[in-house]
């Protein structure tokens, strides 16, 4: 069973990711008055860009960029086969410092920049993350997904907090407004594209197809709260998906401090009395 979701998984993810930047452009730029690109445009550039040539500052970026991808993979491919959610956030984490690592690698400014930006964003997020596995393993007793999602009630009951706090650093993962601070997927918001400036070519759409199974895997998070119901998880992770998309059009990018000190304020406050009240309940 666990292969076929994997099958599933490793072919369907990018489709459904692809789809999803599609349809991010397209409501954006209606938002925005404008017509917008097809819901397919996102395909028709990663097809582009794997005919294009792929230059680099130094090979060994495109080799960290290259493990960015596959820890990714990786990453939902054991949440996918309903693995241990710890071992699943830290394998996203490694991905992560995989991507700064080649932004570091570039020597280009604005890549470094970036890079720095990225890593401070992995240190606003991380709380969250790691709040959800802890939160959801108080609940079930369990950190593998496989048992979270057999849970009989919806854990956004006795999880709101964390719920919250999590949804909070969505606009990170999703590099969207008010924390797109190290690159924006939108064209239109950027200059220069900061840790992916020195990126092109193969190289640039792998990063691409990376982020649209990123994308995948952190809507299949949100799922989890939700997966007594398999109908109710999936509406509500397009919801989530949509309401991204709303606060990304109605916010000014903040600064690093305002992001740092914001979702940690937030996981550690309204994310700590969550777990509090699951130590008083028992």
């Amino acid at each position: 069973m666990n292969i076929w979701i994997l099958i599933v998984y490793l072919f369907g993810a990018p489709i459904v990711g692809g789809l999803l930047a599609g349809l991010d452009r397209k409501v954006t730029a209606r938002m925005q008055s404008r017509m917008g690109p097809p819901i397919l445009q996102p395909f028709y550039d990663v097809l582009k860009l794997l005919k294009k040539e792929t230059l680099v500052v130094r090979p060994s970026q495109t080799l960290y960029m290259e493990f960015f991808f596959i820890l990714t993979i990786f990453t939902g491919a054991l949440f996918f086969s309903g693995g241990d959610l710890l071992l699943i956030i830290f394998a996203l984490t490694l991905a992560c410092v995989f991507f700064v690592l080649g932004g570091f690698k570039a020597s280009s400014p604005y890549s470094f920049i970036g890079a720095h930006r990225e890593a401070l964003q992995m240190m606003a997020y991380e709380p969250a993350l790691l709040m959800v596995a802890v939160g959801m393993y108080m609940v079930t007793k369990s950190f593998q997904v496989i048992d979270i999602i057999k849970y009989p009630t919806p854990l956004i009951v006795v999880l709101p907090g964390i719920f919250f706090a999590f949804f909070f650093i969505l606009p990170i993962k999703f590099r969207k407004s008010p924390f797109d601070l190290s690159t924006s997927h939108h064209a239109h918001q950027e200059l220069v594209k900061g840790i992916l400036t020195e990126f092109s070519g193969k190289t640039l759409a792998l990063i691409e197809v990376a982020h649209w199974y990123e994308n995948v895997f952190v809507l299949g998070l949100v799922y989890l709260f939700f997966a007594s119901n398999v109908w109710l998880g999936l509406s509500m992770a397009l919801v989530v998906f949509l309401a991204q998309m709303l606060i990304d059009n109605a916010s000014a990018r903040v600064r690093w401090q305002a992001m740092l000190g914001s979702a940690w304020l937030v996981a550690l406050v309204i994310g700590g009395i969550n777990i509090i009240y699951l130590m008083a309940r028992g």
